[in-house]
C-alpha cells in the first residue's frame, strides 16, 4: 500500500509544485512520469533492506533462486526508474516497467493466496492488490 501512498501523494505534490511555477512540473505527464518513477525506486529499496527475505518469500517455489530473482527486480526497476527520467529513454523504460509489473504479478497472487507478511505486516489481500496493480501499469503506460 505504502508504493500506492507514495505515488498518488508525489504525483499530486509535483502537480502543485507546477501550478506554484516550477515550470519542469507544468504538465501532468511530467509529474506522473516522476512520481512513477520515484515509486518504483522505493519499491526498489526493498529488495535490499530488511524487507528482502520477505520479498523472497514471495517469489512462487517453482522458479528457482528466488534471492537472485529478487536482486534482478530490484535492479530492473531502478534502471527503469532512472530511464523514466530520460526523454529520450522513457519510452522503451515504460514498457520494459510495464512487462516487469506482468511478470512479477504471479508472485503477488502467490504471495496473497499464501498470506505472507511484509515488515511484519499481512500483505495486501488479492482483490486490492490486483486493483493497486492496475492503477500501476496504468500509469506506467500513460508516461510512455
Amino acid at each position: 500500500m505504502a508504493p500506492f501512498i507514495l505515488l498518488i501523494s508525489s504525483f499530486l505534490s509535483f502537480r502543485l509544485i507546477g501550478f506554484l511555477g516550477l515550470p519542469y512540473f507544468d504538465d501532468w505527464e511530467t509529474s506522473l512520469r516522476t512520481a512513477v518513477a520515484l515509486m518504483f525506486l522505493f519499491t526498489a529499496s526493498a529488495h535490499w533492506g530488511k524487507r528482502r527475505p520477505d520479498l523472497i518469500k514471495m517469489v512462487p517455489p517453482a522458479l528457482p533462486r528466488p534471492g537472485l530473482i529478487v536482486t534482478i527486480t530490484g535492479i530492473v526497476e531502478i534502471i527503469g526508474a532512472i530511464g523514466l527520467l530520460i526523454p529520450t529513454t522513457s519510452s522503451l523504460a515504460s514498457a520494459g516497467l510495464a512487462f516487469l509489473l506482468i511478470v512479477m504479478f504471479p508472485a503477488n497472487i502467490y504471495a496473497a493466496r499464501k498470506g505472507n507478511i511484509i515488515n511484519g505486516k499481512p500483505i495486501t489481500s488479492l482483490f486490492p492488490r490486483t486493483i493497486i496493480q492496475i492503477i500501476f501499469f496504468t500509469a506506467v503506460i500513460l508516461v510512455s
